[in-house]
């Protein structure tokens, strides 16, 4: 599958739940927003590397990047990796030189020890189809909580878009998301199909 790479665009407190922030994140080069939200603790470690403020102790992301290195290993990407009943799940692919290990995580964890490493992040056509929403609707909202909001709502909508898809139209989509690599789409069109038969 073709990874997407994305670029951390904006990081706010959320207004309705104490304690959580909204991280959006931007495809490179498109106009796709993937907004997530995540803890306090993730967003502090996330900004505080951005800022490239030094902590007197280390935090948990720097421990993890300091005890990767001294027994040799590096990072190598980050990849939001799947979305699951509105919530994300990401893996970090790691390497020694020789062979490449990938160890799964939170997005908000994956994101604050990706930026300590400087590494890019990604994610998949199928995941910013489905939660992603585009920069003209993202520039309306001020509040990067509603963008969560939208992106929620987007991943909800596309069984009820199928469901008003002639059998022609869904076997397109079919074709067009098996010939993607969009397997998380295509599971979704082809349940639809089934439905109706």
């Amino acid at each position: 599958m073709e990874k997407i790479k994305l670029e951390i665009l904006g990081l706010s407190p959320s207004q309705s739940q104490s304690g959580s922030f909204a991280l959006v994140l931007g495809e490179e080069y498109g106009n796709r927003r993937l907004p997530i939200i995540i803890g306090m603790f993730e967003a502090q470690a996330i900004a505080i590397e951005i800022e490239k403020i030094v902590p007197n102790r280390p935090m948990t992301h720097d421990l993890f990047k300091s005890f990767a290195e001294k027994f040799g290993f590096t990072v190598r990407e980050i990849v939001i990796s799947d979305l699951r009943e509105g919530i994300f799940f990401a893996r970090i692919v790691c390497t020694d030189g020789t062979r490449e290990t990938v160890v799964d995580a939170r997005p908000s964890d994956a994101i604050a020890i990706g930026i300590r490493f400087s590494v890019p992040i990604y994610t998949y056509e199928a995941i910013l189809s489905e939660a992603g929403i585009t920069a003209s609707a993202a520039d309306e909202v001020d509040d990067p909580e509603e963008l969560v909001s939208q992106s929620i709502r987007s991943t909800r909508s596309l069984s009820e878009q199928l469901k008003d898809m002639t059998h022609d139209e869904l076997q397109k989509m079919l074709d067009e998301a098996l010939a993607k690599e969009e397997y998380e789409k295509a599971a979704k069109i082809r349940d639809e199909m089934s439905r109706r038969n």
